[in-house]
């Protein structure tokens, strides 16, 4: 933040029209919130906009998956938010730039991306308005002979023996339950882990074979994960990076945590 306030003090010494802060809202490979509140306290004491990338984060962080700005209680103060179609909202393909009127009629005429692209699909775009309903709607009964065992994540048994499909935040509170058991078990276990409370969860490993041989030595255990090095990441912060979800089971998670901690042992990541 320190640096953020110099380089705002020598736009205002320079004169510049515009000063616009871009900013992640979840940094991706190390599972850390920016600092939304500082950052829009410094725009608002320098006249500048501010712009969230939110594509680690829409749809299921914050109380109602709005996102960052949603959860540091600036979602007034954020001037643009871009997000993305393919990630927690499961289109697989798009985005979007989100604003005040005004910006978004600029962008219409100006943006070389939105202008010279082909169109997305309209498949994807009738799937995307259908998750931005889910997200803010209330649960709905629905028949069981069209619902999946309740043992499955996404559904969960009525009291007269049908089922309700879950709303939007009890998959965000299942999600919430993963990460808290994931990072609370590795941790114990002796894993040092990036980030805090985000369901993207680096395990720091350090050394870049190390890294590479741990996740191929887990994938024999069943477990997908990618390791990641420079120049990915820093020099000597190479990480195993681990995506939890709302659809991982309790004995998912735990399946995952104990493949990591025999793995870790057999490599002498940890004791």
């Amino acid at each position: 933040m320190e640096d953020l306030e110099r380089q705002l003090e020598k736009a205002n010494q320079e004169g510049a029209r515009h000063k616009l802060i871009a900013t992640d809202g979840v940094f991706s490979m190390d599972g850390d919130i920016a600092p939304l509140e500082q950052i829009c306290f410094l725009a608002d004491q320098h006249d500048a906009i501010v712009m969230v990338d939110d594509c680690h984060a829409t749809g299921f962080v914050g109380a109602g998956g709005r996102g960052t700005p949603e959860l540091c209680g600036v979602a007034d103060r954020v001037d643009i938010i871009t997000s993305t179609l393919g990630k927690a909202l499961g289109g697989g393909a798009g985005g979007y730039t989100t604003g005040r009127r005004e910006i978004v009629e600029i962008l219409r005429q100006r943006s070389r991306p939105y202008l010279f692209s082909n169109a997305l699909p309209p498949s994807i775009v009738a799937g995307s308005l259908a998750v931005f309903d889910i997200l803010s709607r209330k649960r709905t009964p629905t028949p069981s002979s069209e619902v999946p065992s309740t043992d499955r994540p996404g559904s969960s048994s009525s009291e007269s023996g049908g089922a309700q499909i879950l709303e939007a935040s009890e998959l965000r509170a299942r999600l919430s339950k993963n990460t808290r058991l994931f990072r609370s078990k590795m941790s114990a276990a002796g894993f040092k882990l990036g980030g805090d409370a985000h369901p993207i969860v680096p395990v720091m490993i350090g050394d870049a074979q190390a890294a590479a041989d741990m996740a191929n030595a887990l994938l024999q255990e069943g477990i997908y994960v990618v390791g990641f090095s420079y120049p990915v990441v820093p020099r000597d912060r190479a990480r195993i990076r681990v995506q939890l979800s709302a659809a991982h089971s309790i004995d998912d998670v735990e399946q995952c945590i104990a493949a990591f901690v025999k793995v870790g042992k057999e490599k002498k990541i940890i004791m």
